[in-house]
């Protein structure tokens, strides 16, 4: 039996300032990673200006300051502070979480790379999954302490991970993660990726809304951002002819942090997770074998599937425990 799709009063055009009218997020602890460029930057400016209290988790300090100083004169605000974190590597992680003091109510995990071409981390991690799955889950994990104080403060703590309709060209491959014996296709790679992130808030929520912690899992759209600027020339060309085929649309940085800043503090999904959102809108599940160009708006079974969810958290935690 299916579940209503949840609804909320905006759409793909909407923005992150409007999502936010009216709300009121003072004394509420937010970290964005990814914050010093693209979506996470207005993802941590909008939070600021709304009266949050951010941390701007980066691997680029330098540029996190200067963000930090605009973020400051423009809201009139809390000046984010800026912490180093290098999502590929796991001692920047620990150092992070081992850092943190106190409550923690919304964790944004925005940050992401892509890849032209293989690349490993010390570990010999494919990249792309090790930076925007591993890490993150390393994160999630290690501050569900900071998260679950947060929600007793607070009535409820959030994790948005920050997915993408590119989820739908690759599903997981439990027998070769990190293509140690495929051929590499770094679209295939970043795909997975993708999937991974929806999946984590599936088996988060699972694991963790007893603890009032809910995780919810967003595709902020086409937005051109420096995520693009390692493309290869078959990858700008495969965007190119998506955006010929009507996959997508190019929407501004405000319109596509919208949908993280819906998942962040709607009331609509205050205590619900497990959700791929796209357009501000919970999205409709689509088959494995779905045509993305047909369902553009979709989310494949792939992506929710919670017994998938449970065998990615396993295989995730041990990579991180060997």
């Amino acid at each position: 039996m299916t579940h209503a799709l949840i609804s909320t009063p905006f759409a793909a055009s909407s923005t992150a300032d409007e999502v936010l009218r009216g709300v009121d997020l003072a004394g509420i602890r937010a970290i964005v990673t990814g914050a010093s460029s693209g979506l996470g930057t207005e993802t941590a400016r909008a939070l600021a200006a709304a009266g949050a209290e951010v941390t701007l988790a980066v691997r680029n300090t330098a540029a996190g300051d200067a963000l930090a100083e605009t973020i400051e004169k423009s809201t009139e605000g809390i000046r984010p502070r800026v912490v180093r974190l290098d999502l590929a590597e796991r001692s920047s992680v620990t150092r992070f979480v081992d850092a943190w003091r106190g409550p923690l109510q919304l964790l944004i995990n925005n940050a992401g790379v892509v890849t032209g071409g293989l690349e490993r981390t010390h570990e010999g991690w494919e990249l792309q999954f090790a930076t925007n799955h591993l890490g993150h889950f390393a994160l999630a994990s290690g501050l569900h302490d900071a998260l679950a104080l947060g929600a007793a403060d607070r009535d409820g703590a959030r994790i948005v991970s920050v997915s993408s309709t590119a989820h739908m060209r690759s599903g997981i491959n439990f027998d070769d993660l990190h293509f140690e014996r495929r051929s590499y296709d770094p679209q295939t790679a970043y795909a997975q990726s993708k999937t991974a992130n929806s999946l984590f808030a599936v088996e988060a929520t699972r694991l963790w809304a007893s603890d009032g912690i809910v995780a919810n899992a967003v595709n902020p759209g086409g937005i051109a951002t420096g995520l693009q600027r390692n493309f290869t020339t078959e990858q700008k060309e495969s965007l190119a002819a998506a955006e010929a085929a009507g996959v997508f649309t190019y929407k501004t940085v405000e319109q596509g942090a919208a949908t993280s800043i819906v998942a962040a503090v709607a009331p609509e999904f205050a205590h619900s997770g497990g959700h791929y959102l796209d357009d501000a809108q919970e999205a409709y599940t689509v088959p494995d074998d779905a045509d993305l160009a047909q369902h553009p708006h979709g989310v494949k079974e792939w992506a929710l599937d919670p017994a998938i969810a449970k065998r990615l958290w396993t295989a995730s935690t041990d990579l991180l425990r060997a």
